[in-house]
């Protein structure tokens, strides 16, 4: 049952929708059928005397937050929307009106307990861009030291909490009548939608990613991370270096700049793949509103990204099977990327390899050894869903802020460089990754990280037989000598006994390895007798 403020919400996003007159095509969305009902309550006068984009980017403004979320996420696939309409929502990125400077000078008089004067020399009134949750204004520290001071909307915590509750009803409405929900999950993804938008309003927390990006690309060439002055930070205000850059929306500035766009576009394709894979912490917002770009050297342009409310991790299982498929993709192996489906539980386990991969096949074949130009990852989305469908595979949650920046990037890629070759850039960094997860220097690694237990074991093991012996010799131990707890001590004392051999026979060929690569050179002999040593050790591992 829906509750009264839920109910009364919906019936204004009704009457919203139908006074922009774009009523119509939200009643045609299938999972919204049971709420057509709304569409008939109250009626209101249409208004369609504006441009469509300009009708849709009005109602999403009027509605709040959240739906001017939606609109900056699908405003980079110009691919998927007509020009006009591209162009009103892309205004959605950092031209949302602005709250009055009054309100941010009082939010800021509070926030530090003292005028805004006494705190920055200077603070300009009128904002430097204004976006659904925050604005930002520029300033100055006491020094002349440049900077942007990001500021929450007031009340918004209690507008997003009000859409959050709206979401949950729809997707609960869903879950309980929409055929698909048990594979599409949607309570699920609004959850895991929640738990994003809440972080976002955290400025504190969107300073700690900010600072903890700017740690993995210290010292990089491809991607810029301002600086954050914590001194001036609270969790409703973020102070950061002020950037100066190009817009990466500035197709025509960058041109004239002499910037090498093919450099740029292929950088912002490492830039991915390697937050998501080697950092495993990734820029989930990485709209067009979000990145400049710094010409110092035109060959060698620099993305310089704001705006770090949303990053995402992925657990080592999906970055494993996310690379694993992704190679395979690269590969046409499809095989092996049904056999990840499989193995990762993404399809029920009673599915049939062989039709999955005959599939999977007909969905991805046709759109190799084509440029990002004539390749369209939505018709890729619609026909996987469409295989989806036919094998029960089910959504991942966790997996949205992922398909949503690959979705960006994509829409970046097609702005900048419709050439770019996405499979060639992105297939040496994913190789060289999965290389070091599970090639020899991974296993060294592994080994490194367990001799510490393996010592420990080691060191016990003397007091433990110890202890045993004494008992035995003072007839104090009386056990069955078929019992339980004998077996198991039995199997534990040769179980480390022959750990203890195995170790030795690891640590021998380890150190007879490295001697011979060091002293003689003979390089087949050397990494044979290291190998051996790295299976023995693996091999010495107890069994779960």
């Amino acid at each position: 049952m829906l509750r009264r403020k839920t109910l009364l919400r919906l019936i204004h996003i009704q009457r919203v929708l139908v006074r922009h007159g774009l009523d119509d095509f939200i009643t045609s969305a299938h999972i919204l059928r049971p709420l057509r009902f709304l569409f008939y309550l109250f009626p209101r006068a249409r208004d369609v005397s504006e441009p469509l984009g300009k009708r849709i980017k009005l109602a999403l403004i009027e509605l709040g937050p959240i739906f001017v979320k939606f609109g900056q996420a699908i405003s980079t696939r110009r691919d998927l929307l007509p020009p006009d309409i591209a162009d009103e929502l892309a205004q959605l990125q950092d031209r949302v009106p602005a709250f009055p400077a009054d309100e941010a000078i009082a939010i800021l008089d509070k926030a530090y307990g003292k005028s805004v004067d006494s705190v920055f020399s200077r603070f300009d009134r009128e904002p430097f861009a204004a976006a659904s949750i925050a604005q930002v204004h520029t300033a100055a520290l006491q020094d002349g030291t440049e900077v942007i001071v990001k500021l929450l909307r007031p009340g918004v915590r209690e507008l997003i909490q009000r859409d959050l509750d709206v979401l949950f009803a729809i997707a609960g409405l869903a879950d309980k009548y929409w055929a698909l929900s048990k594979r599409l999950r949607p309570l699920e993804i609004v959850a895991e939608y929640e738990k994003t938008i809440i972080d976002e309003l955290d400025l504190a927390r969107e300073g700690a990613n900010a600072a903890q990006l700017k740690r993995n690309f210290e010292g990089s060439d491809l991607l810029y991370v301002p600086d954050v002055y914590w001194d001036y930070c609270r969790p409703e205000v973020l102070v950061q270096e002020r950037i100066y850059g190009t817009p990466i929306s500035d197709m025509d500035a960058l041109r004239k700049s002499g910037a090498n766009i093919q450099v740029l576009a292929e950088n912002g394709v490492e830039i991915f793949f390697t937050q998501v894979f080697r950092h495993n912490f990734f820029h989930a917002d990485m709209h067009p509103g979000n990145i400049f770009v710094v010409v110092d050297d035109p060959e060698k342009p620099k993305y310089a990204a704001v705006d770090f409310g949303i990053v995402g991790t992925l657990s080592p299982s999906d970055q494993k099977y996310l690379a694993g498929n992704f190679l395979a993709f690269f590969d046409r192996d499809y095989h092996k990327i049904a056999k990840l489906h499989l193995e990762s539980g993404w399809v029920p386990p009673d599915t049939r390899i062989d039709e999955l991969e005959s599939a999977v096949r007909s969905v991805c074949e046709p759109i190799f050894n084509k440029p990002l130009s004539e390749i369209s990852f939505a018709q890729v989305m619609i026909r996987l869903f469409e295989t989806a469908r036919r094998f029960d595979m089910e959504i991942q949650p966790q997996l949205i802020l992922l398909q949503k920046t690959l979705f960006n990037i994509e829409g970046l890629g097609r702005e900048l460089y419709p050439q770019l070759d996405l499979w060639k850039t992105a297939h040496p960094i994913l190789r060289e990754w999965m290389n070091e997860q599970l090639g020899p220097r991974a296993a060294l690694n592994q080994l490194r990280q367990d001799l510490p237990q393996f010592r420990d074991a080691l060191r016990e093991l003397p007091g433990i037989i110890k202890y045993l012996s004494a008992q035995i010799a003072n007839d104090e131990l009386r056990v069955d000598r078929h019992a339980p707890e004998l077996e198991e001590i039995r199997d534990q004392l040769k179980a480390q006994q022959q750990q203890r051999f195995t170790l030795t026979v690891a640590a021998s060929a380890l150190i007879s390895g490295v001697l011979v690569l060091a002293l003689t050179g003979t390089a087949w002999i050397g990494w044979t007798l290291v190998a051996a040593g790295v299976i023995a050790t693996a091999a010495s591992r107890p069994r779960s």
